[in-house]
C-alpha cells in the first residue's frame, strides 16, 4: 500500500497497546520505555522469572505487571501478554529496542492518521548485523504492530468470499536494535531442546536453526545438532531447500569434527542437488587445512562467483574472498591476493586476520 494511501486527514487516532515480554533486562529496559511508552495508550509487562531490578522499573511506567511462568516457549509468554491487551493495537517490543526522535514522529504520524483497515504494520529492523545478531541483513522490515480484533470482511463482486490475508502496510519507522550481546547461545539450547522433546520444526525454524547454527555456532553447537540435520537429509517429508540447508549443517559439523566420511558424503549431496556458496566454502576450507591451496582457490571462486548463498550470505562475498586472499598469499601469488582484496574492500569488506575456521565456525 502507498504511503499517500495510509495518510488521509480527519481519521479518529488508533489506541495501542504496548505489550513486552522481559527478564533481568534491569540495564535496558529504561531505554526502551523511555523512547515508546508515552506513545502508547497502556504498557503491559510481562515478567518470565527477572531477579534483578527489572520489575521495579518497568513500575515506573505501568502498574500492568504480570508474571508468566517459563515454559521454554516465546509464543506462549507472548500469546499471554497479547491477551491482556484491552485498546485497537497491539505493539510489540523487545528491551533492547529504541526508536529515536525521528523515528518516534513517524509513529505518532502514524499513529494518527491511519486507515482502520489496516490489520499488520510492519517496521524495520535495523543495525541488527552490527551486534553480532545472526541475521544476513542489517534492516529488514518485520511485523510490529498488530490489530487486537480482526475484522472479517467480504471481498470479489462474483464468486465472493471471505479476505483471508491480513491487510499489511509497511511502514517508515525504523527501530533501533541495540542488543546486550548475542541471544544465539539461547536460541540454540531451546532448539535442541525442542527438538529433544520429539518436535518437529516447520520450514521457517528448520531454517532459523541451520542459520544460526552456520552464523553463530560453535564446534559443540554443531555436533549436538549434527544428528537432526542429518535425519532431515534423508526425511521426503523436507524440500529440497530443507535438505540442502541439512547439507551445509551436517558438513560444516563433520569438518569441524574431523569426519571426513560425512563431510564428503553431505558435500557430495549438496553438489548433487544444486551447489551453493556455503557448501563452496565448506570444500575450500577442507581443502586450506589439508594445504591443497590449488584446489582451495576452485572452492572459494565458486562460492563467491558461481553460486548463491542459501544460510549465510557472507558464504558468498566476504568469507569466500578471505578464503582467495589467504590460500593466493600462501601459493606465493601476491598479484592474485590484491585482486581479491580490493573486490573485498568494494564490497564493504575488511580483511582481517585469523584461520579458515574462524571466519565460517
Amino acid at each position: 500500500m502507498a504511503d499517500m494511501d495510509i495518510f488521509v486527514k480527519g481519521l479518529a487516532v488508533i489506541t495501542i497497546s504496548l505489550c513486552m515480554i522481559v527478564k533481568n533486562e534491569e540495564k535496558i529496559l529504561a531505554r526502551c520505555l523511555d523512547s515508546v511508552a508515552d506513545l502508547c495508550d497502556e504498557v503491559i509487562i510481562v515478567d518470565t522469572g527477572s531477579t534483578d531490578r527489572t520489575k521495579e522499573i518497568a513500575g515506573r511506567y505501568t502498574d500492568q505487571i504480570y508474571d508468566f511462568e517459563w515454559i521454554d516457549d516465546f509464543s506462549a509468554a507472548r500469546n499471554y501478554a497479547f491477551s491482556r491487551a484491552t485498546r485497537e493495537y497491539i505493539y510489540s517490543a523487545d528491551a533492547d529496542e529504541v526508536l529515536d526522535e525521528e523515528n518516534r514522529q513517524r509513529f505518532r504520524i502514524l499513529k494518527e492518521a491511519m486507515l482502520p483497515e489496516i490489520e499488520i504494520v510492519q517496521m524495520k529492523y535495523s543495525n541488527q548485523m552490527q551486534f553480532d545478531t545472526v541475521y544476513n541483513f542489517d534492516e529488514e522490515y518485520r511485523p510490529k504492530l498488530f490489530k487486537r480484533l480482526r475484522e472479517f470482511v467480504w471481498v470479489e463482486p462474483i464468486h465472493e468470499t471471505v479476505r483471508l490475508d491480513p491487510v499489511v502496510y509497511d511502514s517508515d519507522v525504523v527501530i533501533t536494535h541495540l542488543p546486550e550481546g548475542s541471544h544465539a547461545g539461547r536460541d540454540l539450547a531451546n532448539f535442541h531442546r525442542h527438538i529433544e522433546e520429539g518436535y518437529r520444526l516447520p520450514p521457517r525454524l528448520h531454517n532459523m536453526y541451520a542459520r544460526e547454527l552456520l552464523m553463530a555456532g560453535d564446534t559443540e553447537d554443531l555436533a549436538q545438532a549434527s544428528g537432526f540435520f542429518r535425519k532431515s537429509v534423508a526425511d521426503e517429508g523436507r524440500s529440497t531447500g530443507e535438505i540442502m540447508e541439512a547439507c551445509c549443517v551436517a558438513a560444516r559439523a563433520a569438518r569441524l569434527t574431523k569426519d571426513s566420511v560425512n563431510f564428503l558424503k553431505y558435500t557430495a549431496k549438496a553438489l548433487t542437488m544444486e551447489a551453493c556458496s556455503e557448501i563452496c566454502c565448506e570444500l575450500g576450507n577442507f581443502y586450506e587445512d589439508a594445504g591443497d591451496y590449488e584446489e582451495s582457490v576452485l572452492w572459494y571462486y565458486n562460492a563467491v562467483y558461481e553460486t548463491q548463498p542459501v544460510l549465510q550470505l557472507a558464504c558468498g562475498g566476504e568469507i569466500g574472498l578471505k578464503g582467495l586472499i589467504r590460500c593466493y598469499e600462501a601459493l606465493g601469488c601476491s598479484e592474485q591476493a590484491e585482486h581479491y582484496r580490493r573486490e573485498l574492500v568494494s564490497r564493504g569488506g575488511i580483511e582481517g586476520e585469523g584461520n579458515a575456521d574462524e571466519s565460517i565456525s
